[in-house]
């Protein structure tokens, strides 16, 4: 869905008086795919205190992404390791699909001859 619209794929929000570890990221163009599986991926790091998102009306196609961190570790850390981490599960799923598809086609060939 991202790169539809015209303006910035991404934004950031700081509540005045917090510093960088707690903050929302604006994702324009996307929806809930994008923001559960990045939830997951982000909460499974432990310095994660809170990791949520909600989409800000079903007319819009946006998400408000809110992390807090412990301690100091600013919270576009373990955005940037989610996002990472996520491509590689989507390329592992990718490999997995591709790699499967190729067997069956060879095997349907086979059992042709």
């Amino acid at each position: 869905m991202a790169g539809s619209g015209s303006g910035p794929a991404l934004e950031t929000i700081q509540a005045d008086g917090t510093d960088g570890n707690c903050v929302t990221f604006v994702l324009h163009d996307e929806d809930h795919t994008l923001g559960n599986s990045l939830r997951y991926m982000v909460m499974k790091n432990p310095d994660v205190e809170f990791c949520g998102y909600c989409i800000t009306h079903p007319s819009e196609s946006k998400i408000n992404f809110r992390i807090q961190t412990r301690g100091a570790l600013p919270a576009v850390e373990p955005f940037r390791k989610g996002l990472n981490d996520l491509m590689g599960v989507c390329q592992h799923v990718l490999n997995t699909f591709e790699r499967s598809m190729k067997e069956f086609r060879a095997q349907k060939e086979e059992e042709m001859q």
